[in-house]
């Protein structure tokens, strides 16, 4: 008996032991802990970043569009008729008259056609999806597995 009771007392931990593996198990789950939320910090950090990011380039867009809109504004009030015709006059030009006029025939020159806008019917296709391609393996089984009735109606015996 006092084997066993010897064996028990040296296998059996001091209380300080106890509390450092408790410790020590605290101290691990709270650096886990800290590692996880450094992680999540981390990717959110980089989340915002990418998120200011876009939202300067979306801004850049909207600022190029307007500054492409002015432009376009310019140069359709440059391109006016009047301007055009005022830039024109400055210039030393003045509007032809009939006489003035001569026309010059360039052989083998043919006019464009003016453009179309009338709405047409779409051509019908030459090119139609044989029957082959639109049955279904269903319905190619079940023709498969049909067995020819056409030579017992006929009258014509196997």
């Amino acid at each position: 008996m006092i084997n066993v009771t010897h064996l028990t007392h040296a296998y059996r931990q001091a209380p300080w032991r106890v509390q450092r593996q408790w410790a020590g198990a605290f101290l691990l789950g709270v650096l886990a802990l800290a590692m996880i939320s450094a992680l999540y910090l981390d990717v959110t950090a980089q989340t915002a970043i990418v998120g200011r990011e876009i939202q300067t380039l979306q801004f850049e867009t909207i600022k190029v569009q307007h500054e492409n809109a002015d432009l376009q504004t310019r140069l359709a009030t440059l391109l006016s008729n009047a301007n055009m015709e005022a830039r024109a006059q400055m210039l030393g030009f003045r509007p032809a008259e009939a006489g003035e006029i001569h026309y010059l025939v360039v052989p083998g020159y043919v006019r464009p056609k003016g453009v179309n806008l009338a709405v047409t019917e779409p051509a019908t296709s030459t090119l139609a999806t044989p029957p082959e391609y639109t049955q279904s393996l269903l319905e190619w089984f079940s023709t498969y597995l049909q067995p020819p009735a056409s030579g017992i109606a006929g009258g014509v015996l196997p």
